[in-house]
């Protein structure tokens, strides 16, 4: 590898003692440094004389040769950096690669459960070794998470009573589920006849672990509010025990909720409502594992589909 030029070798010295970058970012500035250097020399571009033009073919260079968007995000901070220290320095004129971004990555689909096995994860039930009243507390989460698709930080949040100062509460007897969701915005949400009957089976035994005053409707082994910790590690731990495929957080039952809603009513407008979204374009995403869903069945169904 060859030597990088003194300007970049000054912006490397500059990120270590002034802006005490740690070693494994040095390592990335470095290797982001020679590959510009290496673009540089093949097109025969001074360093100092880049232009806005040239940094964009050297963006484009990077997606010819197969770099993921967050790759190129991160030469571009990269150079960026650099020449916006070389511009302060005096050693360049502009910095070519300001207002310059990599090509958007793809919006991942979010990860939802097939129907099969959301109900089995509901439905499990542990071995007689297990503790009673921490299965009714963890049978209760595991339905409110499924069956009404809240967020885990609005689980954990609920209060034992309705209260002014609650963020949220059940309200059994309605049938509803009222949480404080993102943006402070509240939404009721149906608690279905299963996450109905979980609960009041939780409720029955939580004043043998819950700690004296504590509002909270879910707590842990001390008798205070449940962490958010314990929830990942509980639902992970069941998850195996229940037999699922892969690995389960609360965040993809609510996906779960969604994606099997819009399966099988096809009510976007709904959907939206019942998550507390905000705007319908984060609900939409859901439509693409609605028509994943639908092509495999075509796929294992029509006779036309088949090699």
């Amino acid at each position: 590898m060859t030597e990088l030029p003194a300007d970049y070798r000054d912006y490397l010295q500059h990120a270590r003692v002034q802006q005490r970058l740690s070693p494994r970012t040095l390592r990335l500035y470095t290797d982001g440094l020679q590959r510009l250097q290496a673009l540089l020399a093949d097109a025969a571009i001074d360093a100092r004389a880049l232009t806005l033009a040239q940094a964009r073919r050297l963006a484009a260079q990077l997606h010819r040769e197969g770099l993921a968007p967050k790759s190129i995000a991160l030469q571009l901070s990269v150079w960026r950096s650099a020449y916006r220290w070389l511009g302060l320095q005096g050693r360049v004129a502009l910095n070519p690669f300001d207002g310059l971004r990599a090509p958007k990555a793809p919006r991942p689909l979010p990860k939802a459960l097939a129907v099969d096995d959301a109900v089995q994860l509901a439905a499990h039930a542990p071995g007689e070794a297990a503790d009673a009243r921490l299965e009714a507390r963890d049978r209760a989460l595991v339905e409110l998470l499924y069956g009404a698709g809240l967020r885990a930080a609005e689980l954990i949040g609920l209060d034992a009573q309705a209260s002014g100062s609650a963020a949220g509460w059940v309200d059994l007897q309605a049938a509803e589920v009222h949480v404080l969701g993102k943006g402070g915005k509240r939404r009721s949400t149906p608690l279905g006849r299963a996450a109905a009957e979980a609960l009041r089976g939780w409720l029955a035994v939580r004043g043998q672990l819950a700690a004296a005053g504590e509002p909270a409707l879910f707590v842990g082994a001390r008798g205070h509010r449940l962490a958010g910790s314990t929830l990942r590690a509980m639902l992970a731990a069941r998850a195996v025990q229940a037999g699922m495929p892969a690995h389960v957080h609360p965040h993809m039952l609510r996906h779960s909720f969604a994606s099997h809603l819009l399966q099988s009513s096809g009510d976007l407008r709904a959907v939206q409502e019942l998550l507390g979204h905000a705007h319908i374009t984060t609900t939409q995403v859901y439509t693409q594992l609605d028509h994943q869903h639908l092509a495999r069945i075509y796929d294992a169904a029509h006779p036309r589909a088949k090699k």
